[in-house]
């Protein structure tokens, strides 16, 4: 199983970003993948997941809108749309993926970010900053 994320960069506040993670060796629709981003000195958070099968969604309460995932199942890509970048996204930001069953069954209220993720990549770095 690869899990591979791009798209990071070095942005000023208030741009955008779309982050991609493509994962392969896996049958995509049976799974969930997550974002999480790690800022230095700080735990790793949980951003977003989505279940491939039927497109259940979760955000983080931070989220507050400004950030979006999707999913392209035909190309096992999940992408994440970063908006209205702060100078506290800075962080690195990676995926992983998991039993999309688990997700369902247990990832509501906020606890899919805290479940066990079987795959992960190495992350991609987001930098904003004026």
């Amino acid at each position: 199983v690869q899990v591979v994320e791009s798209g990071g960069g070095s942005v000023q506040p208030g741009d955008s970003l779309t982050l991609s993670c493509v994962v392969s060796g896996i049958t995509f629709n049976d799974y969930a993948v997550g974002w999480f981003r790690q800022a230095p000195g700080k735990e790793r958070e949980g951003i977003s997941c989505i279940v491939n099968e039927d497109a259940t969604i979760y955000y983080a309460d931070f989220v507050k809108g400004r950030f979006t995932i999707s999913s392209n199942n035909a190309e096992s890509t999940v992408y994440l749309h970063l908006n209205n970048l702060k100078p506290e996204d800075t962080a690195v930001y990676s995926c992983r993926a998991t039993w999309g069953r688990t997700v369902a069954e247990k990832g509501g209220g906020g606890k899919w970010s805290s479940l066990y993720w079987d795959y992960w990549g190495q992350g991609t770095q987001v930098t904003v900053a004026s």
